[in-house]
């Protein structure tokens, strides 16, 4: 006999049990909101412990972190046609890497000092191009041998010396001869491409001009003047100039020979933070009445200290 037996269905039934946590998101929202907070009283603190001068090279090192401080293009040294500007001819590759400048934690002690690393870094690099660019400009490779560069306590000095037969200026005069303008532009487009300020320098050799109311100290003088009217022509800002000074024949490059031509020279230095500085309290000694030393020629290294006894 067979036996019928009825299916049943299978019924499932789910439960879902409310309450519990809501899972790890308000970890993640908590931890950024954290890290805000934290990188906020960082710079509550940078803002309180450094000076003016150090929150403008803080500034300036996270708009452009690396070697070439100040290489940012702002709206006044546009590239272009009517700009007055030419592309930069630096190449800027492999520049060095200053990343502990940007610790928080530094002291206004440690942050100078990494200035200075980093100004150092700077000019070096910039001696190095300079004398690539000897070797490859078509306007400065004709002149290499009057163009003499070097690393002196105040900066990169880049020194346009005379040759025989084959003079800066016109003879007695502060008109630039047309190869020294081409120098002299395609320097300042080289120079502008780093923050730092330069002094101008002019020399002459001993010979007198002859004339009792125009002597050597005027004619070194107006020969700086035009070398910083070159310069800006060929696009450095003209606010990078920090000083224009004429020493006549006192300082000779040939000290055995005060009449050799080379003698007759045009000093730039790109200034190290610490010269500029330097001149700048010259300029507040001037504003308050004080008078300060006169100014040391290019190299020439400060006097020892007075002995007490």
């Amino acid at each position: 006999m067979a036996i019928n037996e009825s299916k049943q269905p299978i019924i499932v039934k789910k439960i879902v049990k409310k309450g519990g946590h809501h899972g790890g998101a308000w970890k993640i929202a908590f931890a950024d909101f954290a890290t805000a907070m934290m990188a906020f009283f960082m710079l509550l603190w940078i803002l309180g412990a450094t000076t003016e001068e150090q929150k403008a090279a803080i500034s300036d090192y996270f708009n452009n972190p690396s070697v070439f401080m100040g290489i940012a293009t702002s709206p006044s040294q546009a590239m272009g046609e009517g700009t007055g500007s030419k592309p930069s001819l630096i190449d800027f590759e492999g520049a060095i890497d200053m990343g502990p400048l940007q610790d928080p934690m530094l002291d206004p002690e440690q942050i100078a000092a990494l200035a200075d690393e980093q100004d150092a870094a700077r000019l070096a690099s910039l001696k190095e191009i300079l004398e690539h660019k000897l070797d490859q400009s078509s306007t400065l490779a004709p002149y290499k041998d009057q163009l003499l560069i070097d690393i002196v306590p105040e900066g990169l000095r880049i020194q346009i010396v005379d040759k025989e037969h084959r003079p800066m200026f016109d003879l007695g005069s502060a008109k630039l001869k047309n190869y020294t303008s081409d120098i002299l532009r395609e320097l300042g487009a080289l120079i502008n491409q780093v923050p730092n300020r330069i002094s101008l320098t002019g020399h002459t050799d001993a010979r007198p001009l002859g004339d009792p109311s125009y002597s050597n100290w005027e004619l070194s003088t107006e020969r700086a003047n035009a070398a910083r009217r070159a310069l800006v022509a060929g696009g450095m800002r003209a606010e990078k100039v920090g000083r224009v000074v004429g020493f006549a024949s006192t300082v000779p490059f040939d000290k055995s020979d005060p009449n050799n031509p080379i003698n007759r020279r045009i000093s730039l230095i790109v200034l190290t933070r610490e010269a500029d500085e330097a001149m700048h309290e010259e300029r507040a000694l001037l504003e308050s009445g004080r008078e300060p030393a006169p100014p040391r020629p290019p190299g020439v290294p400060a006097p020892p200290a007075p002995s007490i006894d």
